[in-house]
């Protein structure tokens, strides 16, 4: 059985629904889960009238640490798998970078070395875009876009905006338990 999501309350009331909720929506990674535990659950029954402003506030808290504690900021983004990796954690990320392992095996190189490219450009970052069955040509269109922009505050806010999008986009094929 495919997992669901829990009934949004049910976040707050039993904490041990977070970490698959989190991993689901964005990426394993320990430490979103202790963001969040920390500043978001202890209102999240009565606050978030959905999952969609849920994320939404889950984002709105990672551009918050945007110069103010990268450090915490890096360890979430880091958690999203190089896009055209042959292994990936999460079942969501391979299917929806399904479209990314088509074509021929010097446009996959490519993709290798745009990813190093853009981690040695951007220290501690992973390119992350909401792939949405988009190809890998227009892709790495897009990575070397970025990277010839050569600004690592507006990559961190590109990629908080795509974890938002993948996350939405994800909560809405998930459904919930309810």
């Amino acid at each position: 059985m495919a997992y669901k999501l829990p009934p949004l309350a049910a976040l707050s009331s039993s904490p041990e629904h977070i970490a698959p909720a989190l991993d689901a929506l964005f990426e394993p990674s320990p430490a979103l889960h202790t963001l969040v535990a920390a500043r978001l659950l202890p209102v999240a029954a009565d606050t978030y009238d959905s999952y969609n402003s849920f994320i939404d506030a889950v984002a709105e808290l990672l551009l918050q640490l945007r110069g103010k504690d990268d450090e915490k900021l890096l360890a979430v983004l880091a958690a999203h798998p190089r896009l055209g990796a042959k292994k990936v954690d999460s079942a969501q990320s391979e299917q929806e970078q399904r479209s990314l392992q088509e074509g021929a095996a010097e446009e996959a190189e490519a993709l290798k070395g745009l990813n190093e490219t853009y981690e040695e450009k951007f220290p501690g970052m992973r390119y992350v875009v909401f792939v949405n069955g988009r190809s890998r040509s227009v892709v790495m269109e897009d990575m070397k876009a970025r990277i010839s922009r050569g600004d690592i505050e507006a990559e961190k806010t590109a990629a908080i905006e795509a974890m938002r999008d993948i996350a939405k986009d994800r909560a809405a094929k998930l459904g919930t338990s309810e």
